[in-house]
């Protein structure tokens, strides 16, 4: 019974969803700004991932439920606002800018269908959030705890990153191509705001997880995580975004590859030695 309550929340979700993502395909045809696309699914993600964590599904209301829907929503409220402000500075996003450019006439349908696809696909992260929040453990635990501290450090570490990048290039406005950003964070990972972004949500399936084997389904929230590290790493996220910074720096991001961790944080590498160098 509680696994079917959880499929209907999930769908009910994906349609509310739906709806948010359909409201972004306007807004960005009649702005002409992609920017506003990712507010959206933000803000969206968030509505329909706290709303889910909260529904009633048959039993009491718990402490779980209030704490999944609290993550999730803080996670979206921050970056949605971070994301809605670059919007509003009238930033197109390279990513959906070269897909309008590769679709050409086609490109109001396709965007459409593609902003329609990102609801599907992130299915799995709204399916998270739900499983989490009706985990049936009695009371709050040590995993909730630890689920809570990775998404909270998530969310700041997140929130860092972009601070840093927005002082860097605040600071190189006016002066035009200039250094890669490697202040901080972003030292140490060339998409530290991406790999925070993903932390909050191993946080939230955290939450979901059960050893006893009680709450098998809890486990599939591990998907949540692992499909947004898929869409970043290897699809919407890293390899467009590179391949606008390497026709923009060339040499001087190749280099910045060459000596920081795509995703993960780690120590930058020694600089190799070159004759510009020497």
């Amino acid at each position: 019974m509680l696994v079917l309550s959880l499929v209907v929340a999930l769908l009910v979700a994906a349609v509310a969803f739906s709806m948010v993502m359909s409201i972004a395909t306007v807004v960005e045809r009649r702005t002409g700004n992609a920017g506003w696309v990712d507010t959206f699914w933000t803000f969206g993600l968030g509505l329909v991932g706290a709303g889910a964590a909260l529904a009633p599904l048959g039993a009491a209301p718990s402490g779980r439920q209030l704490l999944v829907a609290v993550l999730v929503a803080a996670w979206s409220l921050r970056l949605g606002s971070h994301i809605a402000a670059r919007a509003r500075a009238s930033h197109d996003d390279p990513r959906y800018a070269a897909l309008r450019q590769q679709w050409g006439r086609d490109a109001p349908r396709r965007m459409a269908l593609f902003l329609q696809i990102q609801v599907l696909v992130s299915l799995p992260m709204i399916a998270a959030a739900i499983l989490a929040a009706h985990n049936p453990s009695p009371g709050l635990g040590p995993q909730d705890l630890v689920g809570a501290l990775l998404a909270v450090a998530g969310i700041a570490g997140e929130a860092v990153a972009d601070r840093q990048l927005r002082a860097f290039r605040a600071a190189r406005a006016g002066v035009g191509r200039g250094r890669i950003c490697d202040d901080g964070l972003w030292g140490w990972s060339r998409h530290p705001n991406y790999f925070f972004e993903w932390l909050t949500w191993v946080g939230v399936a955290v939450i979901a997880l059960d050893v006893s084997g009680g709450y098998w389904v809890g486990w599939l929230a591990v998907l949540g995580p692992a499909c947004m590290y898929w869409l970043l790493v290897h699809v919407s996220g890293i390899p467009p975004l590179e391949e606008h910074m390497l026709a923009r720096h060339g040499a001087a991001f190749r280099a910045y590859q060459a000596r920081t961790s795509a995703f993960f944080p780690r120590p930058p590498r020694p600089a190799p030695v070159t004759e510009e160098t020497r």
